[in-house]
């Protein structure tokens, strides 16, 4: 009998708060891949790993999690661990996947990616939104020039929780949709401004309006909330021919394409002429696939380790991510000061 361990990618997941367990219950069941070791300071969270999944073996210590066979590291620990457990984990030659932000800063972002290249190791982020089919498709539209110009963007992010205590709202929220904007437009902001308030626990901004303006006078508006009544994961872009809606939460019609527009006259010679015309069509819901985004992304980090690729979100990704996080940060210190984003 042929074992089908023989070619997979042995792999170690550190962390088993709310994200780590999502990533252990994929690397236990996708074919080709050997999940080993489990790593948490909490013994409890590990005998609940150990109650799921009996096989696995687990560990409160992260040195042995790096000195095992392990060839793959998928981190989901807070993210003041990120770089200095990320930076361990490429010195041990090992891939990584960080869950997002990356890091706290863009200068240890470039640190990790140096070291990735020196060791010819897999740097990957967790941007899952960007393996969601429904943004893939949304992408694909924009790319294929199916809405017309893009003029503006609208996404709102909000709930009630998960409170965080070392970072605040726009590092915990608005990485998700910074990434997905980048993905789905293919350019990079040069502005960004933000604001915000901190209502619960004191200097941890739980409420926060991002602003960002692109190239091609793209506007984005991101509003992230840990203090909402109810749960919205929503995006708006509105085209010069026809707008869409991308509503996750929506449990089958993710996607709608609203055929609606406003258009003026080609010219006019006086007021009385110019006259705007507004367009109702109809409403067009495509079908998009149900595939779970995580599964797809731990599927592609462990394809990337194989035949040496780069990943979707590289290094790279997850270092213009943070560097937008960054002056969103500064500009939330400033009154919400406009702030340019150099590349």
């Amino acid at each position: 009998m042929i074992d089908k361990k023989l070619n997979s990618v042995r792999v170690g997941v550190v962390g088993c708060g709310y994200w780590g367990p999502k990533l252990i219950r994929n690397f236990q069941s996708i074919p080709g891949s050997d999940l080993q070791l489990v790593s948490d300071l909490r013994e409890d969270r590990l005998e609940h790993i150990r109650g799921l999944y009996p096989g696995v073996k687990t560990t409160t210590d992260y040195a042995e999690l790096l000195d095992s066979s392990v060839e793959a590291v998928a981190l989901a620990t807070p993210v003041s661990t990120h770089f200095q457990m990320a930076r361990e984990a490429l010195l041990h030659n090992k891939h990584v996947m960080v869950e997002k932000p990356l890091t706290r800063s863009s200068a240890e972002a470039e640190e990790l990616i140096r070291l990735a290249e020196e060791r010819q190791r897999i740097l990957m982020v967790g941007h899952t939104f960007e393996y969601n089919p429904a943004v893939e498709y949304l992408k694909d539209l924009i790319a294929k020039g199916g809405i017309g110009r893009v003029y503006y963007i609208s996404a709102t992010r909000v709930n009630l929780g998960i409170f965080q205590k070392d970072i605040n709202v726009i590092w915990d929220l608005a990485p998700h949709d910074i990434s997905i904007l980048l993905y789905i437009l293919g350019m990079k902001p040069t502005q960004v401004s933000a604001r915000g308030a901190a209502y619960v626990q004191p200097n941890v901004e739980d409420v926060a309006y991002v602003n960002l303006h692109f190239p091609n006078g793209v506007m984005a508006d991101i509003r992230v909330s840990w203090l909402d009544p109810c749960k919205i994961r929503r995006i708006t872009v509105v085209g010069s021919q026809k707008m869409v809606v991308y509503d996750d939460v929506e449990p089958n019609e993710k996607i709608k394409i609203y055929d609606k527009g406003v258009d003026s006259p080609p010219y006019s010679d006086t007021m009385e002429e110019f006259r705007l015309s507004y367009r109702y069509g109809d409403i067009t819901t495509p079908a998009i696939s149900g595939a779970e985004p995580l599964e797809i992304e731990c599927r592609h980090f462990l394809d990337c380790i194989r035949h040496g690729r780069a990943p979707r979100s590289d290094g790279h990704d997850g270092l213009s991510v943070v560097k937008v996080l960054e002056e969103a940060q500064l500009s939330l210190r400033d009154s919400g000061m406009s702030r340019t984003i150099n590349w």
